[in-house]
């Protein structure tokens, strides 16, 4: 699709993922669904095809590219009809790994980041609490200093990736003031450090997801990541990457959902003739469509933003509330136009409205969105 914002670049970029997508993810997806999680080869070939890297420094095996380039993958991805599979990798890429490209210090660079391009090591961030959600400065969990070590304890609940990533970036409490805050980067397999549970969700199935506990947790002093104390300040500045990420997965499951459902209704015979023949039908798609196309102008005028250097917190956070809620409402009528089709597990129009929902809730729930919106007027 032509844009002011993409380049011939852009859409090469777009037409490799859709590449991958078609050989690598849409035929195996269901297994992974029943299993629940993405298997790791997968995702390192991913890596070793030069997916995981766009924003990261090349000595490391990064492409060094902008917002935009990453925005149009993160686009590309989502036209996987397995949102679990996107989800998997979008944290890695872009919620977890950004932690330690921001604020890690060049011997963490070495010895982390070229391993976590490469797709040996899959990321994830550690934030939500049982207790603590979209309230980031509510989070329980402690660092304290003993030596030249950091002990950790506490619970961290809806942990993507967190069953089965290698590295964690954790937030804990290092201070008595509500956002004393700092990030430590902790592997899997530290004393003390261990999978709660594995949560069962409605939707993203092949997206593993946990419980984490954290008991007298370890870590050498030179596991902090950036400043002591500058934690939520980190946590803040990343979720806007994060939220065009989200907004990116939304935009592109309207874009799916439509097609499924233009072709369904285009075939699908009743009353005398197919369903497109029906006004209201016709109707409906055309207002989703365009509601759909607005938003994806919107994500991508956002995106351009961000590489100009502008302060875009209002914006995003309009972005992630319109998308998540869009989403939801393009997804549920084109199942309804599926009829009972649509509610059997499987296809692919009930897979995605069952994963669109958490559009609304995760990243950052809507009601949270319109109040950041709010205090910046």
């Amino acid at each position: 699709m032509d844009s002011i914002y993409t380049t011939p670049e852009h859409e090469a970029l777009r037409d490799q993922v859709a590449r991958f997508l078609a050989r690598e993810v849409e035929p195996h997806g269901a297994g992974w669904e029943e299993q629940g999680f993405v298997p790791r080869d997968v995702l390192r070939r991913m890596g070793a095809a030069g997916l995981f890297g766009l924003l990261y420094e090349s000595e490391y095996g990064g492409a060094e590219a902008d917002a935009l380039t990453n925005l149009v993958f993160a686009e590309a991805l989502s036209q996987s009809t397995f949102a679990g599979f996107v989800i998997t990798v979008l944290v890695h890429t872009d919620m977890a790994s950004p932690h330690l490209h921001h604020a890690g210090s060049a011997q963490q660079k070495e010895r982390y980041l070229r391993r976590v391009i490469a797709g040996e090591l899959i990321t994830a961030v550690a934030i939500t609490e049982p207790g603590a959600g979209s309230d980031v400065a509510g989070i329980r969990t402690t660092a304290r200093r003993e030596g030249g070590e950091w002990v950790l304890n506490g619970t961290k609940m809806f942990i993507t990736n967190g069953v089965h990533a290698d590295l964690y970036f954790v937030a804990a409490k290092t201070g008595p003031g509500k956002r004393d805050m700092s990030m430590f980067i902790v592997e899997k397999g530290t004393p003390g450090f261990s999978v709660g549970c594995a949560l069962k969700k409605t939707g993203w199935l092949s997206s593993d997801t946990a419980e984490l506990v954290l008991e007298d947790v370890r870590i050498p002093a030179g596991n902090l990541l950036g400043e002591e104390g500058k934690g939520f300040y980190a946590v803040m500045k990343n979720f806007q990457t994060e939220r065009i990420a989200l907004g990116a997965m939304a935009v592109g499951h309207c874009q799916q959902a439509l097609k499924l459902a233009l072709d369904h209704v285009r075939q699908r015979q009743a009353f005398g003739g197919p369903l497109w023949e029906q006004q209201t039908i016709r109707q409906r798609l055309s207002m989703l469509d365009a509601k759909t196309r607005a938003a994806r102008q919107f994500l991508y005028h956002c995106g351009w933003r961000v590489t100009q250097g502008h302060d875009v917190v209002q914006e995003v956070s309009m972005l992630k509330a319109l998308t998540g809620e869009l989403v939801n409402e393009v997804v549920q009528t084109c199942q309804q136009f599926h009829g009972g089709m649509g509610y059997i597990r499987e296809t692919a129009i009930e897979r995605l409205w069952r994963d669109a929902r958490i559009l609304a809730i995760g990243g950052g729930a809507t009601e949270v969105m319109l109040e950041e919106v709010a205090k910046r007027y």
